[in-house]
Protein backbone atom coordinates (compact mmCIF):
# COMPACT_ATOMS: atom_id res chain seq x y z
CA UNK A 1 0.00 0.00 0.00
CA UNK A 2 1.34 3.09 -0.45
CA UNK A 3 1.34 5.96 2.57
CA UNK A 4 0.86 8.97 1.75
CA UNK A 5 3.02 11.39 4.23
CA UNK A 6 1.06 14.13 6.45
CA UNK A 7 3.06 16.70 7.51
CA UNK A 8 3.03 18.77 10.31
CA UNK A 9 1.48 21.85 8.37
CA UNK A 10 -1.33 19.54 7.20
CA UNK A 11 -1.83 18.35 10.62
CA UNK A 12 -2.39 22.03 11.86
CA UNK A 13 -4.26 22.50 8.54
CA UNK A 14 -6.74 19.94 9.71
CA UNK A 15 -7.24 21.22 13.53
CA UNK A 16 -7.53 24.52 11.82
CA UNK A 17 -10.66 23.61 9.56
CA UNK A 18 -12.71 21.62 12.48
CA UNK A 19 -11.79 24.06 15.16
CA UNK A 20 -11.43 27.14 13.67
CA UNK A 21 -8.78 28.75 16.02
CA UNK A 22 -6.35 30.66 15.22
CA UNK A 23 -3.89 28.63 12.99
CA UNK A 24 -0.69 30.65 14.84
CA UNK A 25 -1.99 29.54 18.23
CA UNK A 26 -2.73 25.63 16.84
CA UNK A 27 0.75 25.55 15.55
CA UNK A 28 1.98 26.93 18.85
CA UNK A 29 0.06 24.33 20.83
CA UNK A 30 1.32 21.16 18.14
CA UNK A 31 5.00 22.91 18.65
CA UNK A 32 5.03 23.03 22.20
CA UNK A 33 3.44 19.66 21.98
CA UNK A 34 6.41 18.10 20.53
CA UNK A 35 9.10 19.96 22.34
CA UNK A 36 7.01 17.77 25.56
CA UNK A 37 7.97 14.83 24.04
CA UNK A 38 11.15 15.33 23.12
CA UNK A 39 12.01 17.34 26.35
CA UNK A 40 10.78 14.03 28.47
CA UNK A 41 11.99 11.56 26.14
CA UNK A 42 15.54 13.33 26.75
CA UNK A 43 15.26 13.05 30.66
CA UNK A 44 14.36 9.21 30.38
CA UNK A 45 10.68 9.75 30.96
CA UNK A 46 7.90 7.75 29.22
CA UNK A 47 4.65 9.35 27.48
CA UNK A 48 1.85 7.61 28.03
CA UNK A 49 -0.96 8.92 26.01
CA UNK A 50 -4.60 6.94 27.19
CA UNK A 51 -6.00 5.22 23.53
CA UNK A 52 -3.34 6.70 21.41
CA UNK A 53 0.42 4.91 22.67
CA UNK A 54 3.38 5.27 24.61
CA UNK A 55 6.74 7.19 23.78
CA UNK A 56 9.95 5.49 25.60
CA UNK A 57 13.35 5.47 25.53
CA UNK A 58 14.42 2.22 25.04
CA UNK A 59 18.34 1.11 25.34
CA UNK A 60 20.12 0.01 22.50
CA UNK A 61 22.58 -2.41 22.70
CA UNK A 62 26.26 -1.49 21.30
CA UNK A 63 28.11 -3.72 18.86
CA UNK A 64 31.68 -4.26 18.55
CA UNK A 65 31.73 -4.42 14.70
CA UNK A 66 28.85 -2.26 12.93
CA UNK A 67 29.12 -0.74 9.85
CA UNK A 68 28.93 2.58 8.07
CA UNK A 69 26.12 1.86 5.40
CA UNK A 70 27.49 4.21 3.57
CA UNK A 71 31.26 3.56 3.83
CA UNK A 72 31.64 0.59 4.23
CA UNK A 73 33.98 1.33 7.47
CA UNK A 74 33.81 -1.19 10.42
CA UNK A 75 33.63 1.00 13.65
CA UNK A 76 32.30 0.24 17.07
CA UNK A 77 28.88 1.62 18.26
CA UNK A 78 28.57 2.46 22.11
CA UNK A 79 25.27 1.59 23.42
CA UNK A 80 22.36 4.47 23.46
CA UNK A 81 19.15 5.31 23.97
CA UNK A 82 16.49 5.39 20.98
CA UNK A 83 12.78 6.73 20.94
CA UNK A 84 10.27 3.77 20.82
CA UNK A 85 6.82 4.05 20.47
CA UNK A 86 4.13 1.32 20.92
CA UNK A 87 0.44 1.73 19.69
CA UNK A 88 -2.46 1.92 22.41
CA UNK A 89 -5.63 -0.05 22.25
CA UNK A 90 -7.56 2.35 19.90
CA UNK A 91 -4.87 2.73 17.47
CA UNK A 92 -4.33 -0.44 17.09
CA UNK A 93 -8.01 -1.21 16.85
CA UNK A 94 -8.74 1.81 14.07
CA UNK A 95 -5.49 0.46 12.20
CA UNK A 96 -6.65 -3.38 12.22
CA UNK A 97 -9.67 -2.15 10.30
CA UNK A 98 -7.34 -0.46 7.10
CA UNK A 99 -8.58 -1.10 3.88
CA UNK A 100 -5.80 -3.47 2.40
CA UNK A 101 -5.02 -2.55 -0.84
CA UNK A 102 -3.17 -4.51 -3.63
CA UNK A 103 0.39 -2.45 -5.10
Amino acid sequence: MASKKVTKYELVDSIYRESHCDRADILFVVDKFLEEIKSSLSCGSTIELRGFGTFEPRLRKGREKARNPKTGEIVSMAPHYVAAFRAGKDLKQALYSLEIKDE
